[in-house]
């Protein structure tokens, strides 16, 4: 079956990647998506193990349309009753880029109401919408006259891993931070610190890619639990070789926050993710901050003066620069923000830029080497 795997921008040749590893066939980077194709057991372990997807999603047909009258017909044409029955519920969520369709909650409404039609017409009655928890979540996407319209396998969203119990304010996406992640390249061959942890969503994703543990390992709910096709069997056998990849790591997980609510909001993400035994989470200033190990891999999230305010951000980020040089020689870093300025003042110079958003805010992820002796060297 032709699968679509979505995603936040610039995570695409991470999610194609994680993919191929998964043995995915036919891997095409679209935007924000990334298409493939393999059969039923791929798609449970898609949903299950893929760290830097929103939403695995099933096309069922696509068209061309370019009025509301085209589309509802595109809607109805589909045999709805192959998917659901008059006693469930279904829910749609849309999409558009077009000039034909400008509001994506009126291209719900008629798709929704050419389903619903359709069963009135020959059941005599109709199903219920649901929106929080339907028996099928469908998606319809349009871009320009073309219409994609597609069964979604995960229901709700997958960066919802199920461990974030305590939050504090400006959290980082969970697929962000898996990106973040590899992306750096870590190669889980040193420790990692995340020295502004937070709520530890970084932290904890490093934990369980550490570890080979997939980021849905305590997640029930899926929308293909609910499909009149679902594999019972085949989906406990997808969760036990899963299961059978999860190893130890012999280096250190270490985070790190000045705040006390963030430390303990921290801690208690660690103990639902289950990590608790294998995280190391201590209330520390950065300023203060010494390395735990020779050698690793930080990533850190500060405030970008947007939705966090600093009073001397600019001052701030030097004071980052500064303890990166004095206190952690050996290690690579690496510094997401969408403060260009506030980066400029890091002072070290950046090895590599990547281009990502961070909800609605562009930001800049960039790397430095911290040598121990010369660049030469």
């Amino acid at each position: 079956m032709k699968l679509i795997a979505k995603t936040l921008a610039g995570l695409e040749e991470v999610l194609a990647s994680e993919l191929k590893a998964l043995n995915a066939q036919k891997i095409q980077v679209l935007k924000r998506a990334v298409s493939f194709e393999g059969d039923k057991a791929l798609m449970y372990r898609a949903n299950l193990e893929l760290r830097t997807a929103l939403r695995i999603l099933m096309p069922i047909k696509t068209c061309f349309v370019s009025n509301e009258g085209q589309l509802y017909n595109a809607v109805q044409q589909i045999d709805w009753s192959q998917y659901m029955g008059i006693k469930d519920t279904l829910a749609i969520d849309a999409t558009t880029n077009s000039e034909f369709f400008t509001h994506s909650k009126y291209v719900a409404l008629k798709s929704k109401d050419a389903i619903v039609d359709r069963f009135r017409r020959e059941k005599g009655r109709r199903p219920s919408v649901d929106v929080y928890n339907p028996t099928l979540r469908i998606n319809i996407h349009i871009f320009k006259k073309e219409c994609t319209i597609s069964l979604d396998a995960s229901g709700e969203s997958l960066h919802k891993r199920g461990y974030r119990v305590d939050s504090v304010d400006a959290p980082i996406n969970e697929v962000l931070a898996a990106g973040l992640i590899q992306l750096s390249g870590w190669k889980k061959d040193r420790c990692f610190i995340d020295p502004m942890c937070g709520s530890g969503t970084i932290l904890i994703e490093a934990a369980t890619w550490a570890c080979n543990r997939p980021p849905q390992l305590n997640r029930t709910r899926f929308g293909f639990k609910k499909w009149k096709d679902y594999d019972q069997e085949l989906w406990e056998k997808v969760q036990e070789e899963a299961k059978a990849k999860i190893k130890p790591f012999e280096y250190g997980l270490y985070g790190f926050d000045k705040d006390f609510k963030s430390r303990r909001t921290a801690q208690h993400n660690a103990a639902a993710a289950g990590l608790e035994e294998i995280v190391s989470i201590e209330r520390k200033p950065f300023e203060k901050l010494e390395a735990p190990e020779a050698e690793g891999v930080i990533i850190m999230n500060p405030p970008y003066d947007e939705r966090l305010v600093k009073d001397d951000i600019e001052a701030f980020y030097t004071m980052i620069g500064d303890r990166l040089k004095q206190a952690f020689s050996g290690y690579d870093a690496w510094v997401i923000s969408s403060n260009m300025d506030a980066l400029k003042s890091i002072g070290l110079r950046a090895s590599k830029k990547i281009a990502l958003f961070n909800g609605a805010l562009e930001c800049k992820f960039q790397h430095y080497e911290l040598y121990s002796g010369s660049k030469r060297k």
